[in-house]
């Protein structure tokens, strides 16, 4: 059972490696991200080491907008519900505290807002700004 809260990178490391291992694994998510990444895994793994380290743990070593790379992704609600539960289950197995929590608020919130910019690009035809 889950004791103690995220406080470095290597609990960020352990995150994002287990979390993405499930959903390398998942049969709805898996093949989307393994068709996109193919062999950058390690590049995106290393991408968001930086970006949680930045939001959770307050290390500014994330720089760029996450939105862009996902605005066409063939995803609907049913992918970002799935991925909300691989991400929250993952927090809960190893993970218990304020930011573990933070943590899920805002995985919450970026599925959210994903979803709906993904739709307003998709039924609007606009293009995502850089």
């Amino acid at each position: 059972m889950a004791s103690e809260d995220i406080s470095n990178l290597q609990d960020i490391q352990l995150l994002v490696n287990t979390f993405y291992s499930r959903v390398r694994e998942n049969e709805l998510l898996g093949p989307i991200f393994n068709d996109i990444l193919k062999n950058r895994w390690p590049e995106h793994l290393e991408k968001m080491y930086r970006f949680w380290q930045t939001i959770l743990l307050e290390v500014p070593t994330y720089s760029g907008s996450p939105f862009p790379p996902h605005a066409k992704l063939p995803v609907s609600q049913l992918h970002f519900d799935t991925w909300l539960q691989l991400w929250h289950g993952t927090l809960d197995e190893f993970f218990v505290g304020e930011k573990a929590e933070e943590a899920k608020w805002r995985g919450s919130r970026m599925a959210e807002m994903f979803m709906f910019k993904i739709d307003y690009y998709r039924n609007n035809n606009a293009q995502p700004l850089l």
